[in-house]
């Protein structure tokens, strides 16, 4: 059977560090994340698309602007929570460790959640290093 694939990028900062970590990552850091998240079909729409590009950067941009984008992405047990909410700070809190694993998972099930046939997440949490969730 024959698929379809489109595959859009978008850029996001955040912040985050990992409880439990050995190495540096365990301090509060940043990265300028790029995202790919691609799309599937078997068949193409009316105008000969999967999807229109525009309904996935709207559906998805705009659910991490909203959520992640300049933003401290933190496990809901980590002590700096409480002080980012106490000072009004933006922060995201997960159940999870917020790794790029954990997070291209979020960024799934979020945009699956919306109605897009999401086949795979790519998230590039530096040039060279990137975490990949599919189901």
């Amino acid at each position: 059977m024959a698929e379809y694939k489109i595959t859009k990028a978008i850029e996001f900062c955040y912040g985050h560090r990992l409880l439990n970590h050995k190495g540096k990552c365990r301090y509060l850091h940043g990265h300028n994340g790029h995202l790919e998240i691609d799309v599937t079909a078997c068949d193409l729409d009316d105008l000969g698309m999967v999807r229109d590009f525009a309904d996935v950067q709207e559906t998805v941009k705009g659910w991490i602007d909203q959520n992640l984008d300049h933003r401290m992405i933190l496990n809901k047990d980590d002590v700096f929570v409480s002080v980012f909410e106490s000072a009004q700070e933006p922060v995201f809190v997960l159940d999870d460790n917020p790794t790029a694993e954990n997070i291209a998972r979020l960024i799934y099930e979020q945009a699956e959640s919306q109605g897009l046939a999401v086949s795979e997440v790519r998230l590039w949490e530096t040039p060279t290093s990137y975490a990949t969730y599919r189901k």
